[in-house]
């Protein structure tokens, strides 16, 4: 016979981390469901390794933020670096998010390979890229060139400044000025990478439609969105001394991380069950085909 848990009994601490253990298996079990989906029907490795490499956020973000739970008493630098993998990650899926809608256009940079029928088109910069770039830009390989190095640039400034971030936290040396010089770098770094993601939609919004870019970009955004301003919201928060500490071990900065990261567990649920629609394996199974087939035979 096994105890029997009686919640009631339990305290708020050991409560919480039941909960978001839960969680995180509900997060990995509906993407090990899509991705397992993805691998029976792998007819486009080239798309299909993308999304796995998007879907697999969610689970990771999960993942990490139970860590934090664990060691709720973490140092500065422990927490840094947990945010860090999970920024690095994102960094990698907008990359990989831009690769998806190349191929979905069937671009290829590195075999220079551009259709016919997308050449030409017209990209209306707008401010403040219009300061360093031409108003007006005609679409050619060098331009998607551009576009995909705008992108892949945040993958490799991020993990730079996070190696850095930790280890000025290590030697102390980690003051405020150094800390918003990394932060402006890095806004600079991802406002390029999602910059070229919205150029790339605007021009070619009609062509990717069918693909429902829309939904799977808003998968990724939506992660980065809760994350980052429900960490603001606490920090204004803690500032107003809503956020209280009652314990003698835990200060407010600690009971912060420990309320963003039960967020976060929560939100990946909700997100890994989103993915379930916006990375559907129906265009790889042959079940978009037989919908379109059967919606043509009744028209």
């Amino acid at each position: 016979m096994f105890p029997q848990m009686d919640i009631t009994t339990m305290d708020p601490g050991t409560l919480t981390l039941i909960v978001a253990a839960f969680c995180v298996m509900l997060s990995m079990h509906f993407t090990v469901q899509l991705l397992s989906q993805h691998l029976f029907y792998w007819k486009n490795p080239k798309e299909q390794k993308a999304i796995i490499i998007i879907i697999l956020m969610a689970p990771l973000y999960a993942i990490d933020s139970f860590f934090g739970l664990l060691d709720i008493q973490g140092s500065k630098a422990f927490f840094m670096i947990l945010d860090s993998v999970k920024e690095c990650y994102e960094a990698l899926v907008i990359a990989k998010f831009m690769a998806l809608m190349y191929s979905y256009l069937n671009i290829s940079i590195s075999k220079n390979i551009v259709p016919d029928e997308i050449k030409g088109r017209v990209i209306h910069h707008s401010f403040p890229v219009s300061l360093f770039l031409p108003h007006t830009v005609r679409l050619e390989h060098h331009t998607l060139k551009l576009l995909k190095y705008w992108t892949w640039q945040f993958v490799v400034i991020r993990p730079v400044c996070s190696i850095l971030m930790i280890a000025l936290q290590l030697l102390g040396l980690y003051s405020n000025w150094v800390s918003w010089t990394f932060t402006i770098i890095l806004n600079i770094s991802v406002s390029m990478a999602l910059y070229a993601l919205v150029i790339f939609y605007h021009v070619f919004a009609k062509e990717l439609a069918p693909h429902k870019p829309l939904a799977k970009f808003m998968c990724i955004k939506g992660i980065v969105f809760f994350c980052f301003w429900q960490g603001v919201a606490l920090d204004v928060l803690a500032a107003a001394g809503v956020i209280k500490s009652h314990h003698f071990w835990l200060d407010v900065e600690h009971i912060q991380e420990a309320i963003q990261n039960v967020l976060v567990i929560l939100e990946m649920v909700v997100f890994s069950v989103i993915q379930q629609y916006a990375y559907h394996v129906a265009p790889y199974s042959g079940a978009d085909a037989v919908k379109m087939k059967y919606d043509k035979k009744n028209e």
